[in-house]
């Protein structure tokens, strides 16, 4: 299959990067997998990236979740002869172009059948931006004086404080005494993490696509964070980037609204890749990598800002054995997002007002070892519907023969 070639797709075709930019640093010695939706077959089809480019593999492993539940995935699919699609920077521009053609291939979120979760007060600066949500209720200039009293009564430097144990037992019961205990320091520092449902199985979307916020919020921020690929076994078996996108106003209202914060069309965005573990890229990576973190939006703001792993409060292993085991089993596998220490207070527009999304937005969260997930913010409702659920793949693959 030809296709067309990146200078053909021209307009706002650069918005969402080069191929070398969306792929890790060192992706000749990386395992990469992912999704295309193959106008050819009307359907998507799982994709092994190697060397550039782009080889369907839905002749051996119909879906990606197929694929991640192999004993040792990175080896079975490593040297696996797949058919011929394309280059990586055709269909990459393909994906982002501003008229997309549709008679050719394009990138889509990286997973399929898995479960998508997600674990949420996870770095200390993040906990203390969930309470003062809490508190402020979405009163932006409020949230700026609760912060300097949080900051000064508990102090923003908690990632060495280990959940659940003997020192955070002692510092809930001085902050229970001082008036200031909250839902999020509960599970910021206590026995149980909070880990929700972020969406519907099939609903991620992938790289160079809009993501949403709701057109009435108007406090949110995109929430960088790197998501494991966990087996239904409860082995991790790969990564990829992902954005949590979050509407801090409406969560900020409720604790019991966050379904409506974080589920919304077109709010969780996965990607570029699964890269796969094997022998140069594992757990133990992850737990050492950076993310980062840039905004640029129309009018001319600019945001910059890194996450650091090592600055999580609770280990990624113990994320994944709270989410998936003898208490909750998931057939299917799921990929978790870890959470993220970002917690954007620059102001944008007036002081004291804090950051927020704006139309037009474009967010880009890197990591050398897994590439770079770009994204322009759209209102929920005019991004682009998702109408393609499990039935509607269940369909395509009988029709296809793969099923």
């Amino acid at each position: 299959m030809t296709l067309a070639s990146p200078e053909t797709l021209a307009g706002e075709a650069d918005w969402f990067g080069t191929a070398a930019e969306a792929l890790p640093d060192d992706a000749a010695d990386s395992v990469l997998i992912g999704r295309i939706w193959d106008p050819a077959v009307d359907g998507p089809s799982p994709v092994l990236v190697r060397d550039g480019d782009v080889f369907d593999v839905s002749a051996r492993f119909p879906t990606v979740r197929d694929l991640c539940e192999l004993p040792d995935p990175a080896t079975t699919v490593a040297d696996l002869e797949g058919r011929y699609v394309g280059g990586f920077e055709e269909v990459l521009a393909n994906t982002g172009a501003p008229v997309r053609d549709r008679t050719r291939p394009w990138l889509l979120a990286p997973v399929d059948l898995q479960a998508l979760k997600a674990a949420g007060v996870t770095f200390a600066v993040s906990m203390i931006e969930r309470v003062i949500e809490e508190r402020a209720r979405g009163d932006l200039a409020l949230a700026a004086e609760i912060r300097g009293r949080m900051l000064a009564g508990v102090g923003a430097d908690l990632h060495d404080l280990s959940p659940g144990s003997e020192e955070a037992e002692r510092l809930k019961a001085l902050l229970v005494k001082e008036g200031i205990w909250s839902q999020y320091l509960e599970v910021g520092i206590g026995p149980d993490a909070e880990i929700f449902t972020k969406g519907q199985i099939l609903s991620a979307v992938g790289t160079a696509v809009p993501v949403g916020v709701l057109a009435a919020s108007t406090w949110n921020n995109p929430e960088p964070e790197v998501a494991l690929i966990v087996q239904s076994s409860g082995r991790v078996v790969g990564a990829t980037l992902g954005n949590d996108v979050n509407l801090r106003d409406v969560e900020g209202r409720s604790a019991l609204l966050l379904p409506k914060a974080k589920d919304n069309n077109a709010s969780c965005a996965l990607g570029p890749l699964i890269r796969l573990f094997d022998g140069r890229f594992d757990l133990e990576r992850v737990r050492g990598l950076e993310v980062g973190l840039d905004i640029e939006g129309g009018d001319g703001f600019r945001l910059h800002a890194v996450s650091e792993m090592t600055r999580i409060s609770r280990d990624p292993d113990a994320l994944v054995r709270q989410l998936i085991g003898a208490h909750h089993n998931y057939p299917d596998g799921a990929v978790l997002m870890l959470g993220t220490m970002f917690a954007p207070i620059q102001d944008r527009d007036r002081p004291g007002e804090g950051f927020t999304h704006k139309v037009d937005d474009v967010v880009r969260i890197s990591s050398p070892a897994l590439g770079t997930l770009v994204n322009r913010v759209r209102h929920a409702e005019d991004c682009e519907p998702w109408d393609f659920g499990v039935r509607a793949l269940m369909g395509n693959l009988v029709k296809r023969g793969l099923l």
